[in-house]
């Protein structure tokens, strides 16, 4: 299979492309500026240069493609249109394509606290005001198995793994600003997780036989804040403590404090594990 994946450069899309890549798939992977070349190339794919600032830039790379992987990160109101653009080129061909959303579409502002709501794929939610936007691209996405794309939404919780995790260069942050590791409230609140590995190979799953229209999750775990911000002040020597929100939006800023760190999304991921066999296999202490 050729797939193109929108976004090789980043996190997300290295780790994807390189799993695909050495799954026998011929990847081809997207990157911005010539420099990059190299980093695509060594990931095992084809690296081409496209930029979804200007979206004229992928449409050889679709109609060669069998299969798309956009895991690229842009605002919300970009990213809706160039969602929409790149669906409306694939109408009528029948190829799949994967949009890479988030949980923080499920996230509850709970100031620390824990919430017992988990959700799985189809649960009935509320929408986080802040990415309303979000969820409507997911219902374009969805909607287009009615024009003949096999379309799908993979929504991954917190990505670990590898070195990187935001969550816990947030808590780093924190140390630097204050000397401090910081979290909000009682620290009970959670985002749930997965390991990068395991999110790569829930790609290639979905790829391989996902169904159009559907809409897949991949939990692998669920650490609370304290939790983690109590084992890096461990690594670090330094104390760990409790915020308020407004200390929480001077050190990470309003949306990043909003969204994650006084925030609770946990899910589940049934309709992974029972359509498509995923199950996670990296279980390496995040903490």
């Amino acid at each position: 299979m050729k797939i193109l994946v929108i976004g090789a450069t980043g996190y997300v899309g290295s780790h994807a492309a390189r799993h695909l890549a050495t799954g026998g798939h011929e990847v081809v992977g997207t990157c911005r500026a010539p420099a990059d070349r190299e980093k695509v190339e060594a990931l095992g794919a084809r690296a081409e240069l496209a930029d979804l600032d200007r979206l004229d830039s992928l449409h050889d790379l679709l109609a060669e493609a069998d299969s798309i992987l956009y895991a690229a990160q842009l605002l919300l109101e970009p990213e809706h249109q160039a969602v929409v653009h790149l669906l409306d080129r694939l109408e009528g061909t029948g190829k799949a394509f994967i949009f890479t959303s988030g949980t923080g579409v499920l996230s509850q502002k709970t100031d620390g606290r824990w919430s017992e709501d988990v959700f799985a794929e189809d649960d009935p939610f509320v929408a986080s005001k802040w990415l309303v936007r979000r969820t409507e691209t997911e219902a374009v996405v969805r909607a287009a198995a009615s024009r003949d794309v096999r379309a799908m939404v993979v929504r991954p919780p917190m990505i670990w793994g590898n070195g990187r995790c935001g969550l816990i260069r947030a808590f780093y942050d924190s140390a630097r600003k204050t000397g401090d590791v910081c979290y909000v409230g009682p620290g009970l609140n959670l985002y749930s997780n997965v390991h990068v590995e395991d999110l790569a190979e829930l790609y290639r799953l979905a790829l391989d036989k996902g169904s159009a229209g559907s809409l897949y999750h991949c939990v692998a775990g669920e650490v609370a804040h304290r939790t983690l911000a109590e084992a890096v002040a461990r690594q670090l020597g330094c104390a760990a403590r409790s915020i308020d929100f407004p200390e929480a939006e001077r050190i990470w800023g309003k949306f990043f404090a909003l969204i994650i760190m006084s925030t609770c999304s946990r899910s589940r991921s049934p309709r992974a594990r029972a359509e498509l066999g995923w199950a996670p296999t990296q279980h390496d202490n995040i903490t």
